[in-house]
């Protein structure tokens, strides 16, 4: 038993030490920090913000994606950014892609298992509800959740500006 945790213990620090500097050489650019706490990638079309942690993202296809400073993801999250050209040359799709971007705010919270596809922008301040799909744009300091995820509540703003001049940032 206690090998097994010992094992566990290297492999984690290994994937601290890792994935870091893999997500660093595959994003297009990065302002500062980065967290990942499990299995990440990232497109060459990816610019990061200061203070990143992925703790388990996908992110796919060649669309560009830009992500705010103090950006948290859970596990299991995507962002999808190319799709299948439907309207070309074959059925039910063609050999063509359809890029489209996702633009991320600053502060913004993503739960586990969270899919975003590409022509989204969300907004500063945004929590995205574990399991939700966003295929819309989501506005700033909303909590949103669903298929598709739409705002249910936002942010108490006071706080939220309190907590941001203060610079308390997880």
């Amino acid at each position: 038993m206690i090998v097994v945790i010992f094992v566990k213990k290297i492999i984690f620090e290994i994937i601290k030490l890792y994935y870091p500097q893999r997500i660093k050489r595959q994003a297009k650019s990065y302002a500062g920090k980065i967290y990942v706490g499990g299995k990440s990638f990232v497109n060459s079309n990816t610019e990061l913000g200061n203070n990143v942690s992925f703790n388990g993202m996908g992110i796919t296809g060649q669309g560009r994606v830009v992500i705010g400073d103090n950006f948290h993801s859970g596990p299991g999250c995507q962002i999808i950014t190319s799709f299948h050209n439907y309207e070309g040359e074959a059925i039910p799709y063609d050999n063509t892609f359809i890029d489209k971007a996702v633009i991320i705010g600053d502060n913004v919270w993503i739960g586990n298992s969270v899919i975003i596809l590409g022509g989204v922008t969300i907004g500063e301040g945004v929590i995205i509800q574990a399991g939700s799909v966003v295929c819309k744009d989501i506005p700033p300091y909303a909590i949103a959740g669903g298929h598709p995820a739409i705002p249910f509540k936002y942010r108490d703003m006071d706080h939220y500006e309190k907590l941001k001049k203060e610079g308390r940032f997880h």
